[in-house]
C-alpha cells in the first residue's frame, strides 16, 4: 500500500494504481474523454490533467502512477482553465448542430459542464455522412482524435479496422477500406461506436429511433458464450444494446448478433396469438380454447396409446426454468421419459464422452483460463465466427501474450493466420489424427509421467494401442504432414498449461463421442486437466443448450445430469409422483418412431426440428405420420408450417425473467425488458396452464421463475447454492453446493467425479460410410457463420440479413474453375440423399475436393442433402461429412 494526498485528504491506495483511479477510489471524478476501462490509457484527450506537488507541469492522471507521499490537486483553477481551453480547441473544428442535437454524448456533456455553448462550436453543420455500414453511421466531422475507435478495435476485438493516418494536426482516422466504412473488414461488433465519446461513430438505431430512456441488464439470446448486455428501450421498443463492462465473460464486449440483431422481437411476421389448424387453415383462438384443445388431444392420445406415444422437445433458446418444467411435464403429467432438446444434434456426444471418462459432461475450465493458457488447441471450431467474444479473447491472448495456438480444422478460419500449427485434416479423420498426436507425445517422451502415475490408468495398454497410429502412418489418410502432427504434439505437451476448446467439428460425426474421448485422452496424457489455463472445454452452440440438457431435457437423465435410477428417490420425494421407468426416446428416435407409427404426438418448444435435422426427406416422411403436433415458438417455422396442428405463441427472452447457463457452467439472470407482445406467453406459463388443464396443476402452481428455480435447487445438489439473490450481483458457476460456495471455476483438481483416476480410452478408427466416388467426388461439411444463427429464426428477421442474405457454398478456386462456375453463381448440390440449390463462394479457405456451407436459410434447406449417418453412442447426425456432386442449373430451370 502507498499513502498519498488528493485534494487535501490523505488515504491509502494499492501499489500500481494510476492517479486517475486513485482519485475515483477517493470519490473524486476527474473528467476524461479518451479513457476506457477496457483499454490501456494513452492520455490523448488531455482532459484528465492534474497538479502534482513538485512537478513543473501538469500530469496526465490516466497514465501517471500514484507514488508514496504524492500530493495531488485535481481541480485547481489552473487545471480547470486548462481543461476549458482544451475543450474550446476541440470545439473550434466541431459541428454546432451535433452539440445541440445530442447533449448526452460525453464530449457534449463535458463541454456544457465547462460553460461552452453552441456559439463556441465553429462549424455550423456536420460533414458528409457515411451510411454505408448496416448498423453504424460515420460522421468524421465529429472526430476529436481520441483514437478510442482505433484502440478498441485493435485491443479488444483484434480486427484492426480503424487506422490513424498522418501525424500531428494532419492526422485523421480511416477504415481499412480507405473509403466507405461499409466496404471495410468490420465485423459489426459495435465496439468503436460504444467507445466513441462524440457520436462520430453512432448506432443508426439511436439516430433513427431516439436515445433510450430505460436500460435493463440481461443475457444475450444467441451463442453459448453467455455475454451480458444492457438493453436500451424507448417507447416500449429496443433502440440500442450495449455491452456490460463488468460482465465476467464478455467484459464490455459484444458481437454483431448480441449488439445489433434484436429487431426480431417486433418482426412483422411475429405470431402473438394462439392458433389451431382446421381443414388445412390456421384459425386464431383464445388461450383458453387452445389449452383446452391441447389438453384434450394429449389426454386422448395418452389414454388410447399410452404415455410413451407422446414426446416433448425442450428448447436451447428457452430458460432453465422453462426447460425444467418441460421435462417435468413429460415425466409427471404424461408419464414418459420421451423428452429431449437440440443438444442431441450438437454436443450430446461431448457430454457423453466426458461423463464416461471423467464423470462430468461439461467444460472443465472457464473462459478466464484463456488468458492463463500457454497453448490453446482449437478442435473443430471457428470461435471468431460462432463464439465471437471467446474468439476475440483467444486472438488477443495470441497477439498480446504470445500464447501458442493449434488449429485442427478442415478449413482455414480467421484464427488460422495466428496459429503456430494448422492441422488441416480431411473431414472424417478426427480419430486417426488425435490418436497420432497421442502416439507422438508418448513416442517423444513428452507424456506427464507424474500425472499419469497419480491420476491415470491403462497407460501401458493405451501406449500399445496407439503404436499403430504414428503420424507417419496416418499422414496420407488425414491429409496432414507427419511433421506438422509431431510439431503440434510437442507444443501441446511442452507449452503448458495447454487448453483445448472444441466444437461441432468434433461431435457431428459417426464417431463424435469417441472423437471427444480422444481429446480427453490428450489432456490426461499431458496433465492438462484440473489446473488453470487447461482442460477440455466444449464451445456450446446456443445460449442455453448447456442448461436445457442440465435441466433434464434428455431421455436418460434428470435435472443435474443424474441418471434416472440414481435420481429416482430424490425426485419422487420432491415431485410426489413416480418417475417413469420405461426408457425414453431421444430426438432422433422420436422421429424414427413417428415414421413407424409408434409415436403419435410431438410438442416442440422453441425448436425447428424439421429444418434442423439431417436427412430432411426422411425426417419429413416421419413427421407426416404424427397425429398431433404442437409448435411453441415466436414464428411460423418450418416444422409449424408443414406439420403443426396447434401453434402456441411464446415470449422472447426480452419478454420474460429466468436464467441461462453458458458453456463454462455459469448460471446468469435473464431479465424482462418489457411485457410480451400481443398475447404471447412465457414458455413456463404455457406449460403450467396445460398441466392444470390435464389435471396435474398441483405440481405446477408456480407464480414466478424464481419459484421454479428454487424447486430446481431442491433436486439438483450441484446448484443448491445458486440463488436469485446471488445472481442479481453476478452469475455463478456450478457446482455450487451452498450459499457460501463461490462456485467452481476448475473441475477435477484432485479427483474426477467419483474417482481419483481416469482411464485412457483406446478408440479404434471406423470410417464413415459417406465416401467420395466418381459420382459424388466432393466432401461437404456444414456449419454456422458469424452473421446468422442456426435456423435463422431470429437473425434472418434483423438487418443481419443484409450482411449475409443467404447461405453460401465455399469451394476452392481450382474446383470452381474446373467446373466452370463463377463466384456467386447458384449451383445444384446433390448427395445420395437429396439436393439443394445454393450460391457458391470461391475461396482458398477450403481445399480442393472439400466444400463448406452454412444452413441458416429455409429457402436453401441444405439438410435435404445431408445424410442418415449418426454418432454411434448418442445418435447425433453426421452433419460434417456428406459426399456430394455439383452441377450447373440450366438457365430455363
Amino acid at each position: 500500500m502507498i499513502r498519498a494526498t488528493i485534494n487535501g485528504k490523505a488515504a491509502d491506495f494499492p501499489d500500481g494504481i494510476t492517479v486517475l483511479n486513485a482519485a475515483r477510489a477517493a470519490g473524486i471524478e476527474i473528467p476524461t474523454l479518451c479513457n476506457d476501462d477496457r483499454l490501456k490509457p494513452v492520455g490523448a484527450c488531455r482532459m484528465c490533467l492534474v497538479d502534482i506537488a513538485g512537478s513543473a507541469r501538469e500530469a496526465v492522471s490516466c497514465t501517471s502512477l500514484l507514488r508514496d507521499g504524492m500530493v495531488v490537486e485535481t481541480h485547481s483553477d489552473k487545471i480547470e482553465a486548462a481543461r476549458k481551453w482544451n475543450l474550446r480547441m476541440l470545439a473550434h473544428q466541431y459541428p454546432a448542430d451535433a452539440f445541440a442535437r445530442f447533449p448526452e454524448k460525453p464530449f457534449h456533456k463535458l463541454a456544457s459542464e465547462y460553460g461552452l455553448t453552441q456559439a463556441d462550436f465553429a462549424l455550423p453543420n456536420g460533414g458528409q455522412i457515411d451510411d454505408s455500414h448496416t448498423y453504424i453511421s460515420v460522421d468524421m466531422s465529429r472526430c476529436i482524435d481520441c483514437f478510442a475507435c482505433v484502440r478498441i478495435c485493435a485491443d479488444v476485438q483484434g480486427q484492426f479496422v480503424w487506422h490513424s493516418i498522418g501525424r500531428g494536426e494532419d492526422s485523421h482516422i480511416l477504415p481499412d477500406s480507405f473509403g466507405l466504412f461499409g466496404d471495410s473488414s468490420c465485423v459489426s461488433c459495435g465496439a468503436c461506436s460504444d467507445a466513441c465519446p462524440t457520436g462520430a461513430l453512432e448506432d443508426k438505431s439511436v439516430i433513427e429511433r431516439g436515445i433510450p430512456t430505460d436500460w435493463v441488464r440481461t443475457t444475450c439470446p444467441y451463442c453459448g458464450t453467455g455475454c451480458e448486455m444492457n438493453v436500451g428501450v424507448r417507447e416500449d421498443k429496443i433502440v440500442q444494446v450495449k455491452p456490460v463492462d463488468d460482465a465476467p465473460v464478455s467484459a464490455g464486449h459484444l458481437c454483431v448478433k448480441g449488439r445489433y440483431a434484436f429487431d426480431f422481437n417486433d418482426a412483422d411476421d411475429r405470431i402473438t396469438e394462439p392458433m389451431v389448424r382446421e381443414d388445412g387453415e390456421w384459425r386464431t383462438v383464445s388461450w383458453e380454447d387452445a389449452i383446452a384443445h391441447v389438453a384434450e388431444r394429449l389426454s386422448s392420445l395418452k389414454s388410447e396409446y399410452g404415455p410413451d406415444s407422446i414426446a416433448v422437445l425442450g428448447s436451447a433458446r428457452a430458460t432453465n426454468e422453462d426447460n425444467y418444467l418441460a421435462q417435468k411435464f413429460a415425466r409427471v403429467v404424461l408419464g414418459t421419459n420421451n423428452v429431449d432438446c437440440c443438444a442431441r444434434v450438437c454436443h450430446t456426444p461431448t457430454a457423453a464422452a466426458m461423463k464416461m471418462m471423467i464423470g462430468t459432461g461439461a467444460a472443465t475450465n472457464s473462459f478466464d483460463d484463456i488468458e492463463m493458457a500457454r497453448t490453446i488447441m482449437i478442435c473443430g471450431a471457428n470461435p471468431t465466427e460462432n463464439h465471437p467474444i471467446a474468439g476475440a479473447r483467444i486472438k488477443q491472448a495470441v497477439i498480446n501474450n504470445g500464447t501458442k495456438l493449434i488449429i485442427i480444422d478442415p478449413r482455414k478460419t480467421e484464427l488460422t493466420k495466428y496459429a503456430d500449427v494448422h492441422l488441416q485434416l480431411r473431414p472424417g479423420t478426427n480419430i486417426p489424427l488425435f490418436n497420432s498426436l497421442a502416439h507422438a507425445i508418448i513416442d517423444e517422451g513428452l507424456a506427464d509421467q507424474d500425472f499419469i502415475r497419480d491420476r491415470v490408468t491403462e497407460f501401458e495398454e493405451f501406449r500399445s494401442f496407439v503404436a499403430d497410429y504414428s503420424p507417419e502412418s496416418v499422414a496420407d489418410l488425414c491429409g496432414v504432414e507427419a511433421s506438422a502432427i509431431r510439431h503440434a504434439a510437442r507444443i501441446c505437451a511442452s507449452e503448458k498449461p495447454s487448453m483445448s476448446m472444441h466444437g461441432l467439428g468434433m461431435t457431428e460425426h459417426l464417431q463424435g463421442t469417441e472423437g471427444v474421448m480422444c481429446v480427453v485422452n490428450l489432456a490426461l496424457l499431458t496433465g492438462n486437466i484440473g489446473i488453470r489455463g487447461a482442460g477440455v472445454n466444449p464451445l456450446r452452440g446456443q445460449n442455453n443448450v448447456q442448461g436445457a440438457a442440465q435441466m433434464g431435457c434428455d431421455p436418460g437423465i434428470l435435472t443435474g445430469s443424474i441418471g434416472i435410477e440414481d435420481g429416482r428417490s430424490l425426485f419422487e420425494s420432491v415431485w410426489n409422483v413416480p418417475v417413469p421407468a420405461t426408457k425414453g426416446l431421444n430426438q432422433l428416435q422420436m422421429v424414427d418412431a413417428a415414421g413407424t407409427g409408434k409415436l403419435k404426438a410431438l410438442w416442440a418448444i422453441g425448436y425447428d426440428v424439421f429444418f434442423s435435422n439431417a436427412n430432411g426427406h426422411e425426417t419429413e416422411k416421419s413427421l407426416r405420420q404424427l397425429e398431433f403436433v404442437i409448435v411453441q415458438d415466436m414464428f411460423m417455422n418450418e416444422t409449424a408450417e408443414r406439420f403443426a396442428d396447434v401453434f402456441l405463441p411464446a415470449a422472447t427472452s426480452f419478454e420474460k425473467d429466468g436464467t441461462f447457463m453458458n458453456a463454462e457452467r455459469r448460471v446468469q439472470r435473464v431479465r424482462k425488458v418489457f411485457e410480451p407482445r400481443g398475447n404471447a406467453r412465457a414458455d413456463w406459463e404455457i406449460v403450467c396452464d396445460i398441466a392444470e388443464a390435464m389435471g396435474s396443476g398441483e405440481h405446477f402452481r408456480f407464480r414466478s421463475p424464481e419459484e421454479i428455480w428454487n424447486e430446481i435447487r431442491t433436486v439438483w445438489p450441484g446448484g443448491r447454492g445458486i440463488t436469485y439473490e446471488r445472481l442479481e450481483q453476478q452469475g455463478v458457476q456450478w457446482p455450487c453446493l451452498d450459499e457460501t460456495d463461490p462456485g467452481l471455476e476448475v473441475l477435477h483438481v484432485e479427483t474426477f467425479s467419483g474417482s481419483k483416476t481416469a482411464a485412457l480410452r483406446r478408440i479404434k478408427y471406423r470410417p464413415t460410410p459417406e465416401k467420395i466416388s466418381d459420382e459424388f467426388p466432393f466432401l461437404l461439411s456444414t456449419g454456422r457463420v458469424l452473421e446468422q444463427f442456426n435456423a435463422g429464426t431470429m437473425t434472418m428477421r434483423t438487418p443481419n440479413r443484409e450482411l449475409r442474405p443467404t447461405d453460401r457454398l465455399m469451394i476452392s478456386p481450382e474446383d470452381s474453375s474446373s467446373l466452370g462456375f463463377a463466384n456467386g453463381e447458384t449451383v445444384r448440390l446433390e448427395s445420395r440423399h437429396g439436393e439443394a440449390k445454393i450460391p457458391i463462394e470461391v475461396t482458398v479457405k477450403v481445399r480442393r475436393g472439400e466444400l463448406f456451407a452454412s444452413f441458416h436459410d429455409p429457402k436453401i434447406f441444405l439438410n435435404y442433402a445431408t445424410g442418415p449417418t449418426r454418432d454411434r453412442f448418442t445418435l447425433a447426425p453426421e452433419y460434417k461429412v456428406t459426399a456430394v456432386r455439383l452441377g450447373k442449373i440450366p438457365k430455363d430451370a
